[in-house]
């Protein structure tokens, strides 16, 4: 009866964000809507939408509950084995260069934490798991996003040459998300109070960024077949659902987290893989169709994976 319930929660959960996607997906197959407006929507939510949505996050960040900091080193510990262990696959098996091996390797870590992972969790747990939870969210941003984007413009410069570094370090900080996560973070640390007028104005245009990123991954989704690159996709949402949860498991325990602290921490590890990822396989034009798949795929799945990964660390 538990792991029914789970499974209806996971499923009203998800249920708004495949609504969207089906929006999205309508609006190229039956309205026919050019690749244009797909790729405009694109460029508007990666460069305006998500780094003013980060940047409100990052603005208020000392404001977030306190939290046991241990449950970072357990998520991003776990993140960045997996991270390197899907390098390493996709250079080997699927002989992938190092760009489209990052953007393979961040389909297997990158959480649907802030839309699925809070809501389920907060039900599944309660409002004691939320401090933690957030300051997972709250770093997410920052770690996943510079870890992919340095490992993307790096691979693309090819050799590294001091110019070479330069240019890859000065793309880094060109990137609007980058921007955006950093200037919030130093508003905050200075101290500056930021107008209330701003505040509320970044709350809106950042409220835009999940569901116009839900929209254009349904219009991505139209514009190729799920079958397309299913090897890929099978594998990314394998890392995802299964390899990631147990990393991170393991490294609560060997932090010897306490048992809702590890709770939370694996749980957010076995959920969908997050619409950021498709953003970012857009706007570097990286494995778009795979990814898009996967996130379908892994969304579907984790309905019921995650129920049971609930039900098994409960017995254990």
């Amino acid at each position: 009866m538990d792991f029914l319930n789970t499974l209806w929660l996971q499923f009203l959960a998800t249920l708004p964000l495949f609504l969207l996607i089906l929006l999205g997906f309508l609006l190229v197959k039956i309205f026919k809507w050019p690749k244009s407006i797909t790729d405009g929507l694109t460029k508007f939510t990666f460069a305006i939408a998500i780094p003013i949505m980060l940047f409100h996050i990052m603005s208020h960040f000392s404001e977030q509950p306190k939290a046991d900091y241990r449950v970072l080193f357990a998520f991003f510990g776990g993140t960045l084995l997996v991270f390197i262990f899907g390098r390493i696959i996709a250079a080997k098996l699927f002989k992938l260069d190092g760009a489209s091996a990052t953007m393979f390797s961040m389909g297997g870590i990158y959480s649907n934490n802030v839309f699925v992972g809070l809501p389920i969790i907060k039900a599944l747990l309660g409002d004691n798991a939320v401090p933690s939870v957030a300051l997972v969210v709250v770093f997410s941003a920052l770690i996943l996003w510079t870890l992919a984007t340095i490992s993307i413009e790096f691979a693309q410069v090819g050799k590294l040459s001091t110019t070479q570094i330069k240019k890859a370090v000065k793309n880094v900080f060109k990137n609007p998300v980058i921007l955006g996560i950093f200037a919030g973070l130093m508003v905050n640390y200075i101290g500056f109070p930021v107008p209330n007028f701003i505040s509320q104005s970044t709350k809106m245009v950042g409220d835009m960024a999940a569901p116009l990123s839900l929209i254009v991954l349904g219009m991505g989704i139209a514009e190729y077949k799920i079958s397309q690159g299913w090897r890929l996709s099978s594998v990314i949402c394998l890392l995802k659902l299964a390899i990631l949860p147990f990393v991170i498991y393991w490294l609560a325990v060997l932090l010897h987290l306490p048992t809702l602290e590890t709770y939370v921490v694996v749980l957010l590890g076995s959920m969908s893989i997050a619409i950021n990822c498709y953003i970012m396989s857009r706007q570097f034009n990286l494995l778009q169709g795979p990814i898009a798949s996967s996130l379908l795929i892994s969304t579907i799945l984790s309905s019921v994976v995650t129920p049971l990964i609930l039900a098994i660390l409960t017995h254990i």
